[in-house]
C-alpha cells in the first residue's frame, strides 16, 4: 500500500492542464464495443481507473494501438463474448465501477451482458436500478445470482421505449442511450441526466450515426440504427480536476494558472468557489487564481449562513463537495455542506479536524464549517484516503498545513488524478510517494 508523505506550509506557483476527464472516459471507452470499426480518442487520462478499463476491454478482444501518451486506438471487431464467462472477468470487474458501462453497449449488439456487483469508492448505496430498468424496457430480460451477480438477455434486437428515469444518473443515462441507439424504433428518455459527460457521448454517437435529438437536455429522443461507424473523439478536460486546483491555490495561498480549462463546460463550479470568497480571473480559456492571504465566505442577502449542496446537472457535482468543505476550513465565515447524494462521503471529517478544523459533522449528510480565517494552520497528521475525492481533499489540508503529514491508502486518489504527486510537485510542493 502506497502513502505521500507531505511537508505543508508553503506556497505553490506555475502553471498546470488539467487531465482529460475521468468521468467521461469510462463512457467513451465502453461505446467503442459498439461498432466494428475504429474508434480513436484523444485526451485519455493516465489514471488506475481507465487503465484498468482499457485493460478490460483488451481481454474481452478489442484490439487497443496506443498512439501518442493520451491518445488510443480501439476496434472491437472480434470481441470475445465468452470471456464474460471467465474467473479472471469476474475480478475485473468487481475492481472497477466503470466496468458497468459495458452493460449497454453489449446488450445491444450482442443480445447479452453479464457482470460481477462492480467495485469502486466506498461513499454510500450506489444502487444499479436505474440501468436496468432502462435496459428492461428496452426489452432485456434480467437474471440475478445471489445479490451481487447480473445476468441481462435479449430475445431478439431491443425495441425503443418511453421511460421516466426515476434516478438522473449519469451512468444509468449513458447505459441506456448506448442500448438504445441500436434498438428498433424510438426511444424517448425523461429525467435524463444532462452532464457534460453525457453531452459528450451523445455528440461522439452522432458521428458515429446515431440519431439523438435533445443533447444538453433531460428529454432524450433516440431514433434506433441498423449499425454505427467509427470516429475520432477528444475528451474534456477534468472539472473535478480544475475544482481541486482552484481549492488548492486558495488553501495555500498560491498563484496558480489552469490552463485549457474549457470554461464554458463549468457550469456553477466557478461560481461556486467565487461564494467562498475565492478570487477568479478567465484569460481566454484559462483560470488564474492569484495568492491571496485570506477569503471571506459569502452569505444570503439577510446575512443568513450560506449552503452550499450538489445537485444533479447543471447544479454542483458531487464529486466537488469534499474539495469545497475543506477549502471552507481556512475561511473567513460559516457554511453548511449539505451532500445529498451519499450518505457517506463526509465522514472523512474527522481526520481534518484532528488537524486542527473547526468542523461540526451534523448528520451522515451535512456539516457546518466555521473557518479558521488562516488565524492558525492546520497541523499534520497521518490519515487514510477512504476514496479518491476525499483523498485530494486531505491532500490539500496537508499541503497547507504546519510540518509532516502521510497519507496512506493514496491508490485511491491514483484512481482519479494523473501523477498528482509529480504535477503538484513541478509547482513547489512537496510530496514524496512512500
Amino acid at each position: 500500500m502506497a502513502a505521500f508523505e507531505v511537508i505543508g506550509g508553503n506556497p505553490l506557483k506555475g502553471e498546470i492542464v488539467p487531465q482529460g476527464a475521468k468521468n467521461e472516459a469510462l463512457q467513451i471507452l465502453c461505446a467503442v464495443l459498439l461498432t466494428s470499426e475504429p474508434v480513436t480518442i484523444s485526451n485519455i487520462p493516465d489514471i488506475r481507473d481507465v487503465n484498468k478499463l482499457i485493460e478490460l476491454l483488451r481481454d474481452m478482444g478489442v484490439k487497443v494501438g496506443k498512439l501518442a501518451t493520451d491518445t488510443y486506438r480501439f476496434q472491437a471487431d472480434d470481441v470475445h463474448i465468452d470471456y464474460l464467462d471467465t474467473p479472471e472477468f469476474v475480478a475485473q470487474g468487481r475492481a472497477l465501477r466503470g466496468s458497468v458501462m459495458i452493460l449497454g453497449p453489449m446488450l445491444a449488439r450482442f443480445g447479452k451482458c453479464q457482470l460481477p456487483k462492480p467495485g469502486g469508492d466506498k461513499i454510500g448505496r450506489r444502487p444499479l436500478d436505474t440501468h436496468f430498468v432502462g435496459l428492461e424496457k428496452l426489452g432485456g430480460k434480467l437474471t440475478l445470482e445471489g445479490l451481487d451477480f447480473y445476468r441481462i438477455n435479449s430475445e431478439g434486437k431491443l425495441r425503443g421505449a418511453y421511460m421516466l428515469l426515476e434516478e438522473a444518473s449519469v451512468t444509468g443515462t449513458a447505459n441506456i442511450v448506448m442500448a438504445a441507439v441500436l434498438a428498433e424504433g424510438t426511444t424517448t428518455i425523461y429525467n435524463a441526466a444532462c452532464e457534460p459527460y453525457v453531452q459528450q457521448l451523445c455528440k461522439m454517437l452522432v458521428r458515429m450515426g446515431a440519431r439523438i435529438n435533445g443533447i444538453g437536455s433531460n428529454l432524450l429522443t433516440i431514433e434506433g440504427v441498423e449499425s454505427l461507424g467509427g470516429t475520432d473523439h477528444r475528451m474534456l478536460p477534468d472539472m473535478i480536476e480544475i475544482g481541486s486546483f482552484i481549492g488548492l491555490a486558495a488553501m495555500t495561498g498560491s498563484e496558480i494558472t489552469i490552463k485549457d480549462c474549457q470554461i464554458t463546460e463549468l457550469g456553477v463550479i466557478p461560481d461556486t468557489f467565487r461564494k467562498l470568497g475565492i478570487q477568479l480571473e478567465f484569460r481566454g480559456d484559462d483560470i488564474y487564481i492569484p495568492a491571496q492571504d485570506r477569503y471571506e465566505i459569502s452569505t444570503y442577502l439577510d446575512g443568513s449562513i450560506l449552503t452550499i449542496s450538489d445537485h444533479t446537472w447543471p447544479g454542483l457535482t458531487p464529486d466537488l463537495l469534499s474539495i469545497v468543505l475543506v477549502v471552507a476550513a481556512q475561511a473567513k465565515g460559516t457554511v453548511l455542506i449539505h451532500q445529498k447524494m451519499f450518505e457517506s462521503r463526509l465522514f472523512f471529517v474527522d481526520k481534518l479536524i484532528d488537524m486542527g478544523a473547526q468542523i461540526i459533522l451534523c448528520d451522515p449528510h451535512r456539516a457546518t464549517v466555521i473557518g479558521l480565517n488562516k488565524r492558525t494552520q492546520l497541523h499534520g497528521i497521518t490519515m487514510t484516503s477512504p476514496d479518491i475525492r476525499a483523498g485530494v481533499a486531505l491532500l490539500i489540508a496537508a499541503l497547507s498545513a504546519d510540518g509532516r503529514s502521510v497519507i496512506e491508502n493514496v491508490e485511491q486518489i491514483d484512481r482519479g488524478y494523473q501523477h498528482i504527486d509529480k504535477r503538484l510537485n513541478a509547482l513547489g510542493a512537496q510530496i514524496r510517494r512512500l
